[in-house]
């Protein structure tokens, strides 16, 4: 009849009706007491210190939640849906002063009552000494920590946060933090680190999929340090003039420690301490440097064959594609119209287990994957962490059923601190069983009902999409970690899983991410995640793919011109092409638009055909075929950032921290050692500001020898990215476009 959670669903940025807010409520402050009822419930009261509070009934703000969503798009309603609703109740407490504890009472229009259990709350305290029966300590910081400004949060509970500053200079620069997509240099914000799935927008709210709680702290000198927060618990900085104040989720027990590592030296030696510590990129095969293609409507074999011989008869080459509407979305593991009897002792299948419709979707995928390789494209396949559930879905497929009960009963889910599986909270496949990937034993058990795809389809990677599902601060990973501790974590486990998939067959461990945390960086290829077809999604991907790279993030890519909503004018396609040509990965994919007409595929042919606009094939194609050229290069290059730790799509401030003019183009970037890029990210230029710090250069597209240290405009037509070589490199990079486009 009443359900009231204190922590409510854990969403990190809203609150949800059945909540208390705040959770953890300062001493002296009140707070909102939330419940969810059933509709035929009339009156709810609060038993509080004796008294009665009237609760008044509350809508959740679908409002706020779609605005969470990042607006239009196939995803945006299911987000709205799960934050708003009607059947909530709430109050405002009295000021908290001491540990209190308070129950509801609920009536219905029939007279029945019930009355919840009891909840207790304590307040907390901010101070630097604490009581005698506790024990936390900072270790680490050295001369960088400020004096004085060690503080915890502490209640009768325990130890819940720490707070300490390090030390600023005026001018300096700070840049980290995972991949972000709102500014390259935070000094000025504030922001948090903790996995999220922003569903676009991500520059306009400052969330991201993969923090790190790790960052760059760079002089206006040019020297520089930086630090890492060594928790996965979620932490927080607010970035002032002379301080860096950073706050750090504690197990709220009697004995805490938080450990900081400061390191010195130049930012390639600081991310180097760091990846000491997080891991590094492994060398991955060169195909990953080729194009890759994708449309979330691509899901017949037809389909994808057909956009691939147009691929072959535009002569726009292409190196990989990525097929995500494949399966069943049940399980995420067999196509979805193929016929088979179902193996209730979950034993893991083989391709001749299947039969495939002639007339299907998905008619001959082994043949299919095996045409493909004779083109020398290499095909992945999308992936999830969840496995839906009869609470989730009515009239679910008889095997899928069976493999949420082999997933709970072999102890593979994650779980509930009181032990019952864990149902996903999110708006994404909401209330499916979520497998416990921080151990071997699950990783193995989830991965080998997908090894036919790798021994039998053969195909080439996975598409890790999700990894943001686990929600919770108290649920319970075979690990042996908490939900607080476990959560930032499990698209770390998550991609690993898969790239041993790979491994044990031979292939490369090629996975494709968006979300992740301090140890993705040895964990395959990530992309920056859901985005609109706009320039300031643009602008925010760049700044998101500097910001990885500079935290040890490889091999990264985006989908160029975005991914959601109406097709891209041309402008905004080829100026994105021209950009993703010199990133670690270029690649183009589709939002689901239900087959809706026009289609919102980004095809460079499609796009012609939306925009009426002849030139976006031939220049579409010049960059495809200049990218072919830049495979050897980039190969080259990973492996010298690998064994060297300068970043593949390196920001300025690495080659140049003390000038000062690097910090005025935060969306330049060299790409390995040699070039140097400066993307047209606004519409109507044609010319284009270029700033070359100190060395010689020559401008790739005339020869042209230019002086470093100069800034100036460069002509930009629609068909030409500023880019410029090292001087001395120059001899060797002639011959790669000087060919024809």
């Amino acid at each position: 009849m009443i359900v009231h959670r204190p922590d409510g669903i854990e969403h990190p940025y809203a609150t949800s009706l059945d909540q208390r807010v705040p959770v953890l409520p300062l001493t002296g402050q009140r707070v909102l007491l939330g419940v969810q009822a059933d509709p035929s419930v009339t009156a709810v009261t609060c038993e509080w210190q004796g008294e009665r509070l009237t609760l008044a009934p509350r809508l959740g703000s679908a409002a706020d939640a779609a605005a969470l969503a990042g607006g239009e798009g196939h995803l945006a309603g299911a987000q709205a849906a799960s934050l708003g609703g009607a059947g909530g109740w709430a109050v405002e407490s009295p000021p908290v002063t001491a540990p209190t504890e308070y129950r509801f009472h609920a009536t219905r229009a029939d007279g029945e009552t019930e009355t919840t259990g009891w909840f207790s709350v304590a307040p907390a305290t901010w101070t630097a000494t604490l009581p005698l029966e506790l024990d936390a300590a900072l270790t680490g910081g050295g001369d960088r920590l400020v004096d004085g400004s060690v503080e915890w949060l502490v209640s009768a509970d325990g130890v819940h946060r720490a707070r300490f500053a390090l030390a600023l200079r005026p001018g300096d620069h700070v840049v980290g933090f995972g991949e972000r997509f709102d500014h390259l240099d935070q000094a000025g914000q504030r922001l948090d680190a903790v996995v999220f799935e922003q569903y676009k927008a991500q520059g306009a709210h400052g969330r991201t999929y993969l923090p790190m709680p790790f960052a760059h702290v760079v002089g206006a000198d040019g020297t520089a340090w930086g630090f890492h927060v060594r928790t996965s618990r979620r932490t927080w900085y607010d970035i002032g003039a002379d301080r860096l104040v950073v706050e750090v989720a504690l197990g709220g027990t009697a004995n805490e420690r938080v450990d900081l590592g400061v390191y010195h030296g130049t930012p390639t030696r600081v991310l180097g301490a760091f990846l000491d510590e997080a891991g590094r990129a492994e060398e991955l095969p060169a195909w990953v440097f080729r194009l890759w293609a994708s449309g979330n409507e691509w899901n017949t074999q037809r389909i994808v064959l057909d956009r691939m011989n147009r691929h072959r008869d535009l002569d726009i080459p292409v190196g990989a594609v990525v097929i995500e509407a494949w399966s069943d979305e049940e399980g995420i593991m067999i196509p979805r119209d193929a016929t088979y009897p179902p193996r209730t002792d979950g034993s893991p299948f083989s391709d001749g287990d299947f039969s495939y419709p002639a007339d299907g979707a998905w008619p001959d995928p082994k043949g299919m994957v095996a045409e493909l390789h004779d083109r020398d494209i290499k095909v992945l396949l999308w992936q999830i962490p969840l496995l839906k559930t009869a609470e989730s879905e009515p009239g679910l497929h008889a095997q899928v059923l069976a493999e949420g009960a082999g997933l709970v009963a072999g102890g593979h889910a994650v779980r509930e601190a009181d032990g019952t599986p864990y149902l996903n909270r999110g708006w994404w496949f909401p209330k499916s069983l979520l497998p416990d990937l921080s151990t071997p034993q699950t990783r193995d058990w989830w991965t080998a009902k997908r090894a036919y795809l790798v021994r039998d389809w053969d195909v080439d990677g996975f598409k890790t999409d999700g990894g943001e599902h686990a929600w919770g601060h108290d649920l319970r990973y075979g690990d042996g970690s908490r939900g607080d501790e476990g959560n930032n974590r499990y698209p770390v486990h998550y991609a690993r899983a898969f790239g041993d998939l790979l491994r044990v067959h031979g292939k490369a461990p090629v996975t494709f991410s968006r979300s992740g945390f301090t140890g993705s960086q040895a964990h395959g290829v990530f992309w920056a995640g859901d985005e609109d077809s706009t320039w300031e999604a643009f602008r925010n991907s760049v700044t998101a793919g500097l910001t990885a790279a500079a935290c040890g993030i490889v091999y990264w890519g985006w989908d160029l011109a975005g991914f959601s909503g109406p097709v891209p004018d041309t402008e905004l396609y080829l100026r994105a092409a021209a950009a993703a040509t010199f990133m670690p990965i270029m690649q183009y994919h589709s939002e689901f638009n239900h087959h809706q007409l026009p289609l919102r595929d980004r095809t460079p042919w499609h796009v012609a055909e939306t925009t009426g606009d002849d030139r976006v094939v031939p220049v579409f194609r010049g960059f495809a075929k200049l990218r072919e050229r830049l495979v050897d290069y980039l190969a080259r290059q990973a492996a010298v950032t690998i064994g060297t730790d300068r970043p593949l799509m390196r920001p300025l401030f690495f080659d140049h921290p003390a000038d000062p003019q690097v910090w005025t183009r935060p969306r330049q970037w060299l790409l390995g050692d040699d070039l140097l890029v400066s993307p047209v990210t606004s519409p109507g230029a044609t010319s284009w500001p270029v700033y070359l710090p100190a060395r010689d250069w020559v401008d790739v597209w005339t020869g042209e020898p230019c002086f470093g240290g100069t800034e100036f405009k460069r002509e930009a037509p629609i068909d030409v990215i500023p880019v410029y070589c090292r001087a001395s490199a120059w001899p060797d990079l002639a011959d790669t476009f000087a060919s024809p486009r």
